[in-house]
């Protein structure tokens, strides 16, 4: 996975009034979630803000990071666990972080790329992505930027689901029933088989 650096300040205050304030200075409130545990046994969170500018290079951006949070100077991984946005203007409103460490397992959606020109493409079907992310468990180190898969196989009319994809040390938390990717019979496909019939 890519790494970015993020930099933040603790928050002292919190409440509408103080974000509201913040907000108009470009910061953006947020909240990281660590190891600690408070006395109902929730993650505790640690409340800083950081600026617009720095979180817009993770937030509109395909790619999942690893997020170095450095907050007073000190160093956190981890990883986006959940964005507000405005409902009109789709402004980042507020932005919550997992931390992470080698050990800990994560489970993240990664984007998936198909690789080949599918064999019911050149019977003249149309190749559909149905889904653009697939959710992994495993260490963070051990997740990739994306998930490659090969469809040069792929017939007319055969969709590849998730229960039939395996990555050395990822489990996929998507369903297994759930179809990565499929080949749609054309009018052209359907002419080919015809005359190929005749």
């Amino acid at each position: 996975m890519k790494e970015i650096a993020i930099n933040g300040q603790k928050r002292e205050t919190t409440g509408k009034k103080a974000t509201k304030m913040m907000r108009k200075e470009g910061l953006v409130p947020c909240n990281l979630y660590g190891e600690e545990k408070d006395e109902k046994g929730l993650p505790k969170a640690l409340a800083f803000a950081a600026s617009f500018s720095e979180l817009r290079k993770v937030v509109y951006s395909p790619h999942v990071f690893v997020v170095n949070l450095i907050i007073d100077g000190k160093e956190h991984k981890a990883i986006i666990k959940e964005l507000q946005f405005h409902p009109t203007t789709d402004a980042l409103l507020h932005a919550d972080f997992f931390e992470v460490n080698e050990q800990k397992e994560i489970t993240v959606g990664i984007p998936v790329k198909l690789n080949g020109l599918a064999q019911g493409v050149r019977e003249g079907g149309k190749l559909n992505l149905s889904i653009r992310k697939i959710d992994v468990t495993a260490p963070y180190k051990q997740i990739p930027e994306i998930l490659e898969i090969d469809v040069t196989n792929l017939g007319l009319g055969k969709a590849i689901k998730v229960g039939e994809l395996k990555f050395e040390g990822l489990t996929l938390t998507t369903p297994a029933q759930v179809v990565v990717c499929s080949v749609k019979e054309t009018r052209a496909s359907k002419s080919a088989a015809a005359a190929a019939a005749e």
